[in-house]
């Protein structure tokens, strides 16, 4: 029986994000039909995109402006397109959006929700996702009408298949928020904004940075490589950086192709939130420290030596 596949496109400036391709490949599947739902008035513009991912129905879903940061308001008109269009599995990232809007979704559809899958089987309704700091992989099977997954992002290899896509208008602008109302949203620091979650390439400072100017040197570099910074719990608490770039058990949980350890000894909360990256590479002055048995790459050096080097190599702007 086909079953119709939700997925929720997040955006970044008017634009797909990357990590939206592998989610639209794993619901690729066979007997599955995709709609790709996208908000605020941006079908036509990211039709391409989404076609050359195989989708063939998109649901621009609209809401009236003022409302369009409204996380209530957002939950509410996609809950009907579901509705609408039948939709028994409901996709979104892992992400911090995906974290806000897909507990909202399930819980006014009475739905099971699992956070940061990797696997789905679509027919037994069974999927995987990492437990206990991902030393174990949980096998997860569902019931009921709908359910909803969040996907972690980079999981999935993005696979292109072009396909014609139609836009089906979804109109939600008589929606009204009540309880409460979103006076402004916006970014933060934008030198800590290359999203962790989504990023293919991440350079992640620990203790070995010495004090939050040195995590100067890692943004110059990541700057040549479109890369995210990362940071180690030890540099977030001691005031070097920001929770944000916290990546671990306790902070962000990242699949990057390439991962760059610039100081960090490796514990295993820290491993535990990006073990499933590509490559690793390390760059230590101790060669006995965790991270370099878990590494494909080593550097016994301070990393203090070795970014600005790398950055010079990299060249000018």
């Amino acid at each position: 029986m086909m079953k119709n596949i939700g997925i929720i496109i997040e955006m970044d400036d008017g634009k797909v994000k990357e990590t939206n391709f592998g989610m639209i490949t794993l619901a690729r599947a066979k007997d599955t039909k995709v709609f790709a739902f996208v908000m605020d008035g941006h079908a036509a513009s990211v039709k391409e995109d989404l076609e050359s991912f195989g989708i063939t129905d998109i649901v621009e879903v609209n809401l009236a402006s003022d409302l369009q940061n409204n996380p209530v308001i957002r939950a509410k008109a996609i809950i009907n397109a579901i509705k609408e269009y039948h939709i028994s599995m409901v996709f979104g990232l892992s992400t911090a959006m995906g974290k806000d809007l897909l507990p909202r979704i399930a819980a006014q559809l009475e739905a099971p929700l699992v956070m940061d899958c990797f696997y789905v089987d679509f027919d037994q309704k069974i999927v995987r996702t990492s437990r206990y700091s991902g030393k174990t992989i949980a096998t997860i099977k569902v019931t009921g009408e709908v359910s909803v997954f969040g996907i972690r992002p980079n999981a999935i290899e993005p696979v292109k298949v072009q396909g014609t896509a139609r836009i089906l208008k979804f109109d939600s602008s008589l929606l009204v928020a009540k309880g409460f109302r979103v006076l402004k949203a916006g970014g933060t620091d934008k030198n800590t904004s290359t999203n962790l979650a989504e990023a293919e390439v991440i350079i992640a400072g620990g203790r070995g940075m010495k004090n939050s100017e040195n995590f100067n040197l890692l943004s110059q570099c990541a700057q040549k490589v479109n890369a995210a910074v990362g940071a180690s719990r030890v540099a977030v608490d001691s005031r070097w950086v920001p929770y944000s770039m916290q990546v671990g058990q306790t902070g962000e949980k990242v699949g990057p192709k390439v991962y760059i350890a610039c100081g960090i000894s490796g514990s295993i909360q820290h491993f535990a939130g990006m073990k499933t990256s590509g490559m690793v590479i390390a760059i230590n002055t101790d060669e006995n420290a965790a991270i370099i048995s878990n590494c494909d790459y080593y550097v016994v050096a301070d990393a203090l030596e070795i970014i600005p080097a790398l950055t010079k190599i990299l060249g000018t702007d």
